[in-house]
């Protein structure tokens, strides 16, 4: 069976009003065979089946086509009725009626939307039956119109899936290649840092450090921006960012040690720290630091440069609360957007980065089993929140 009557005889098959209207013409006729057929000028190819006769004919099943009445639809794009093979002029001494071993015989034409030929409705039975004084052929027409109607609807739908899936593929391969280009941009970006870092250590010199510690600047950027570039792929790959949920007893000094890090890039803005005891904080340090920061830097980055950027951890009623208050505004219609990856607001001027770190912020936040959410207005100017049950 080739691919092409394969893929037809699936269509049909989805189709679920089929065997229903197998089911109606059979009890309209009376005739105890019925099936769609596709028809091609090869082969005859049953798609649907109903048999109360023992015909012995099964979906996927094959006759040659010259032996049957459907070839001759086929050429004709006409309907054949026959009561009774025996007596009627036509078809008294016709092959197919005497190899097939029936009288009553009724068969539509089924033509594609785009008037392209797919098959027949037929039914067939050894006894009379008459056909040819009543509604069952019109009724069967509207059947084929209907089939007809249907298989587009299916074959467009199988498209639209077998292209979603290929799109899919697609888009997993890129992200597979993100990842391992990720992994393999680390190992040099780490020896350059670790050069830059031993130079400075071990071979101060006036004449050099400045160059030396703008490598090593470059390189640690670099560094984060691969990093983020890592997790963005874990995250839209359905993994998550990994995380390792442990009792945290130096989760206050990780903190401290980010906002000293960003207020060191920038010395002219105003980062308050207002962070309480931490005792019994559990969470990924390295990953709730990360997060930390991201918020921070994205504080810096677009609030308004003439306030304070506030930052605030406590241990509220059992859940770990971080806040970041910065006092710019977002935009309504931004809002609902933020956490999409790379999102900036419309207005902005160009900035480093990829556009990731809230993103990544909103995975660690949904990998710890937490929430990060953000508020921003007029009154309050914005605010991060990233709230997290204590795990016990």
């Amino acid at each position: 069976m080739g691919q092409t009557a394969a893929a037809d005889i699936a269509t049909i098959g989805r189709i679920s009003a089929v065997p229903a209207i197998l089911q109606v013409i059979r009890e309209m006729t009376g005739l105890r065979f019925a099936a769609v057929a596709r028809v091609t000028e090869d082969a005859w190819t049953a798609c649907a089946v109903l048999d109360q006769l023992g015909f012995g004919l099964q979906v996927g099943g094959e006759l040659e086509v010259t032996t049957t009445l459907c070839h001759e639809i086929r050429q004709a794009h006409r309907a054949v009725v026959i009561d009774k093979a025996s007596d009627d002029p036509l078809y008294r001494d016709h092959h197919t009626p005497r190899l097939y071993q029936f009288e009553s015989y009724i068969s539509v034409p089924i033509f594609r939307t785009d008037g392209r030929f797919f098959g027949t409705i037929c039914a067939l039975d050894p006894n009379p039956a008459p056909l040819t004084s009543s509604t069952i052929q019109s009724t069967m027409e509207s059947f084929a119109r209907m089939l007809a109607l249907q298989i587009e609807s299916e074959e467009n739908q199988q498209k639209t899936e077998a292209a979603l899936i290929q799109e899919q593929e697609a888009g997993e391969l890129r992200e597979q290649f993100i990842a391992v280009l990720g992994h393999d941009l680390r190992n040099p970006l780490f020896a350059i840092s670790a050069g830059a870092e031993m130079l400075l250590r071990k071979f101060p010199d006036p004449a050099t450090d400045k160059l030396v510690r703008h490598i090593l600047t470059s390189a640690r950027r670099a560094t984060k921006l691969v990093n983020d570039v890592l997790d963005f792929t874990r995250g839209t790959m359905g993994k998550g960012i990994p995380v390792i949920i442990e009792p945290c007893p130096d989760l206050e000094g990780a903190l401290r040690h980010v906002i000293a890090e960003i207020q060191s890039v920038h010395p002219d803005r105003s980062i308050v720290a207002s962070i309480g005891d931490l005792r019994g904080a559990q969470c990924d340090r390295e990953r709730v630091a990360q997060l930390a920061s991201n918020l921070v830097a994205n504080a810096v980055a677009h609030g308004d440069a003439a306030g304070s950027v506030v930052v605030s951890a406590r241990i509220d009623q059992g859940t770990f609360v971080l806040s970041v208050k910065n006092q710019g505004q977002i935009a309504e219609q931004v809002l609902p957007h933020l956490f999409r990856p790379y999102s900036r607001p419309s207005h902005d001027t160009p900035q480093a980065g990829l556009g990731l770190g809230l993103y990544i912020a909103s995975e660690i936040a949904k990998s710890h089993g937490g929430t990060l959410e953000v508020v921003s207005n007029a009154e309050q100017g914005t605010i991060f929140t990233f709230s997290l049950p204590l795990r016990r």
